[in-house]
């Protein structure tokens, strides 16, 4: 039997809810990386994306109950930052429960092109930053953007300082290793792990998953829809598996993707982006569907096909 999702009128409220620290989120947030820009994100070549269409899905995003959003700094075009588009489009004031996470660690410089990763040095004047673009006195989240599998430590501890001081609520880590968590946490709290993760991208990670849920940690998987296409977006090219569980539903492959990531945990999180209306739309209403236990054994059995990333 085939069912219709009805998109419109479901809410993030839908996919439940959990704690970051103190900071109560609905689990279907959304991610802003690709407001700047139209085509493929983080490209120093990238065409600007519409102001006003931008605006309006962050409006809209609020509007549908997402009351947490992903960005950072180096999240910009040539004419568009992300975090400017959320200041001009939530800010003055914010609503009262929108939770922003932001990461720090990578940089660009004014063309957009990458720079050498920020060392500890600079990851102040990396807060400071987003904390002047986003217009606020201080960030709920910071996540350290980690590359490679060096010792995180000092690094940390700066973060943890400026949340001594006030300008951080929480912190968390993006793009680690459990040992990497492990030394995070040594140094001061987690309340989330941002790694790649979904069907078929780093089935490796299905243990750190557990992990994280049984410490309390939320895991904020990216790349959930684009999955190897990364930055580039989704391919396009689905399973025949997928392709039947998503027809069952009456929903989109990319909603299927989202529902088996959320299936994976209550501690899961889920910020696809995008700066079409309607995908957002469908990508909130994702929080809704729910998925057999067959069904979750017939993606799980994909997400671990071998060949697969």
């Amino acid at each position: 039997m085939t069912t219709t999702m009805t998109t419109e009128t479901i809410t993030a409220a839908a996919s439940g809810t959990w704690k970051l620290g103190d900071l109560e989120v609905n689990r279907i947030g959304f991610g802003a990386m690709r407001l700047p820009q139209s085509g493929a994100a983080l490209r120093a070549d990238a065409a600007s994306s519409d102001r006003a269409r931008a605006i309006a899905v962050l409006r809209r995003a609020v509007e549908l109950g997402v009351n947490h959003i992903d960005t950072a700094a180096f999240y910009f075009s040539p004419l568009r930052s992300a975090n400017e588009l959320i200041n001009s489009a939530l800010g003055g004031p914010y609503p009262d429960d929108l939770v922003i996470a932001t990461k720090v660690g990578p940089a660009r410089d004014v063309s957009g092109r990458w720079t050498e990763h920020g060392g500890p040095g600079d990851l102040r004047g990396q807060v400071e930053e987003n904390l002047r673009q986003l217009g606020r006195d201080h960030l709920d989240l910071v996540n350290l953007r980690v590359l490679g599998t060096d010792s995180v430590a000092e690094r940390f501890g700066v973060l943890a300082e400026l949340r001594e001081a006030g300008l951080i609520r929480h912190l968390g880590v993006s793009n680690v290793t459990p040992e990497q968590l492990a030394e995070a946490r040594t140094v001061a709290p987690v309340v989330c792990v941002q790694n790649p993760y979904g069907i078929g991208m780093r089935p490796d990670q299905d243990a750190f998953v557990r992990h994280c849920g049984e410490q309390g940690i939320a895991f904020v998987p990216f790349y959930s829809i684009a999955t190897t296409g990364r930055e580039g977006g989704a391919s396009g090219r689905e399973d025949a598996e997928l392709l039947a569980v998503a027809r069952a539903h009456g929903a989109d492959p990319a909603q299927v993707r989202l529902a088996w990531t959320l299936h994976r945990g209550p501690h899961v999180l889920a910020i696809p982006g995008t700066g079409n209306p309607d995908h957002l739309t469908a990508n909130v209403a994702a929080g809704a569907l729910r998925l057999t236990e067959a069904e979750l054994t017939t993606l799980t059995t994909l997400h671990h096909r071998p060949g697969r990333p």
